[in-house]
């Protein structure tokens, strides 16, 4: 589809605006004699004759005058062109009007990636994107188009059909980051490939280009620097600029646009869509719960604490007593995607104040591996789809970002807490505590551990001790300083930690008590089980811990769109 001239005045190839081309380069028509043929007094005796005499040879000059008059237009329009004046191609380029939904076209525009192989040759098509860079010189210029992850070369030559002087010179003044419509027909290129670009056996030869949003000349930081692999800051002669993570963050909008970024978002939309397509395949319901409560929903973990017209309120920390809540009203399968909050002052490269909850829980009919069964299936799904179905994506995550593809097992290797407490004392590390949590540090020697005996990346570790877990864990009936609870780990770190729960009012008030909590402020919570309670258990997920550790990018800031830890607030 072609695209729809700006109106006049748009911007010339020095920025000023356009006078009407017709006025500009017309000659003034030649002056009309004081006094015409018709006025001239007849001569005696042949007056007549005279008349058709005069009348014949000013004929001939007003001819001699037009076809100066057209050589004078001539000269002055090629003089007027060789100095910025009216561009007879100016409606082939310029600033496009403001997009206000006044009307539809019909235009069809092509994205980037889409354009590519033999059967996009000669095709003529109209792609939108950014200027990701842009040169010229003299009678050419050369545009790399960029649209999310995709970019590909667009040619400007001089030929005065379609590129004139005046857009070759105002395509070279275009600012990065503007975006822009260009329609061209779409050829391999010359020099065979464009090495520099996504799209790289083909080139689109412009035909039109205009400015739909002009950029600020000067950027927070170039894309380009943004983008560039760790190892070429490793260089001893580098002389690349390095942008800091403050930097990214409070320029976040731009910071997203590098195809890396546009990739990592990609995954983590799709590890949403494997959690959801695994649980409803297993007859999970979706819920949402409430994220304003008026008690703590973790035992030991900081809140968010705020006024509630009048009350006293917090922030929820998990859907967890509402998700119980849920299995007990029947619905018996329920998962949640959703924002959970944590006020704990941890500035580490693994927390944030506020992060998505990937949650599930369900009914069980005589032990908490069942459990464990669906999120074996569920992971496994999840870490099949990622390598089967987004496969561009973890490419250009890779480019920048480089990493070693995931290791799993099926089914996914299960190890007992005292197993692991083994394997960490067998090799010789201090500060073990058999009956209390593994720090951070323990986790990622364990991890090692696993991946050096097992060779996977990925386990479960089951029966924790009761004193690590919140206050609505089952204890083992069998050794009540252990309890029936999980955590699941991906390259030394911990992304799970579930149980199964309580759902005897009686011991569920008991544990309450012991662990500090106000009773008051979770009876509606406690009589939920009161008139007759499934026995159920489930988890909770850090989704954008997952795909950090997925993709081992080492700071959960970079899996976060607008993270949220003790030190940042905005954007």
């Amino acid at each position: 589809q072609g695209l729809t001239p700006p109106p006049t005045g748009t911007i010339g190839n020095k920025g000023e605006k356009m006078s009407e081309p017709a006025a500009a380069v017309e000659a003034p028509a030649p002056e009309t004699p004081a006094t015409s043929v018709a006025d001239e007094p007849a001569a005696e005796g042949g007056a007549e004759g005279q008349s058709k005499k005069a009348a014949k040879k000013a004929a001939k000059e007003a001819e001699k005058a037009a076809l100066k008059a057209k050589k004078a237009a001539e000269v002055a329009a090629r003089e007027a062109a060789a100095q910025g004046g009216p561009d007879p191609l100016a409606h082939k380029y310029g600033d496009a009007p403001l997009v206000q939904s006044q009307a539809r076209s019909g235009k069809v525009w092509t994205h980037v990636k889409d354009v590519a192989g033999s059967t996009s040759q000669y095709r003529t098509v109209l792609l939108r994107g950014r200027v990701h860079a842009v040169r010229g010189k003299g009678k050419s210029a050369f545009l790399v188009l960029r649209q999310q992850t995709a970019t590909i070369q667009v040619t400007f030559f001089v030929d005065d059909v379609n590129v004139s002087k005046g857009m070759v010179k105002w395509v070279s003044n275009l600012t990065k980051e503007s975006v822009v419509d260009i329609q061209g027909v779409v050829m391999a290129p010359e020099s065979g490939k464009v090495e520099s670009c996504t799209q790289q056996d083909v080139e689109l030869v412009a035909q039109s280009i205009y400015c739909v949003s002009r950029s600020e000349p000067r950027l927070p930081f170039e894309i380009d620097d943004a983008s560039r692999p760790e190892t070429d800051f490793d260089k001893e002669d580098t002389t690349y600029v390095r942008v800091g993570q403050d930097t990214r963050l409070n320029h976040r909008v731009i910071d997203l646009r590098t195809p890396a970024n546009q990739a990592i978002f990609r995954v983590q939309s799709a590890v949403c869509e494997l959690f959801r397509e695994a649980l409803r395949a297993q007859d999970f319901v979706e819920i949402h719960t409430p994220k304003l409560i008026g008690g703590a929903s973790e035992g030991g973990a900081s809140v968010f604490k705020l006024d509630y017209m009048g009350q006293l309120a917090c922030l929820a920390q998990s859907p967890q007593l509402y998700k119980q809540m849920a299995v007990e009203s029947d619905l018996e399968r329920v998962f949640e995607i959703g924002p959970v909050f944590r006020a704990e002052n941890s500035n580490t490269h693994r927390h944030l104040c506020e992060f998505t909850g990937l949650d599930m829980e369900m009914a069980i009919k005589e032990h908490y591996f069942e459990v464990l069964d669906v999120l074996d299936n569920l992971f496994l799904h999840m870490f099949d789809g990622l390598n089967e179905r987004f496969k561009h994506e973890l490419e250009v995550v890779s480019q920048q970002f480089p990493y070693e593809p995931l290791k799993y097992l099926r089914p996914t290797l299960r190890l007992e807490f005292p197993q692991g407490i083994a394997m960490l004392q067998e090799a010789g590390v201090e500060g073990v505590d058999p009956l209390g949590d593994l720090s951070t540090e323990h986790e990622r020697i364990l991890g090692q551990l696993v991946k050096e005996k097992y060779d996977t990346d990925f386990y479960m570790l089951t029966k924790y001790p009761a004193a690590a877990r919140p206050f609505y864990t089952m204890p083992d009936p069998a050794n009540p300083d252990y309890s029936n609870s999980y955590d699941i780990f991906i390259r030394g770190e911990e992304i799970i930690s579930g149980a199964q729960r309580i759902h005897d009012p009686a011991l569920l008030t008991k544990r309450a008590v012991e662990c500090g909590i106000e009773v008051d402020t979770i009876q509606a919570y406690i009589d939920a089980f009161k008139y007759g309670a499934l026995p159920h258990g489930g988890c909770g997920v850090g989704l954008e811990r997952v795909v950090m550790l997925f993709l081992n990018l080492g700071n959960i800031r970079k899996t976060s769109m607008f993270p949220r830890d003790p030190r940042r607030l905005a954007p």
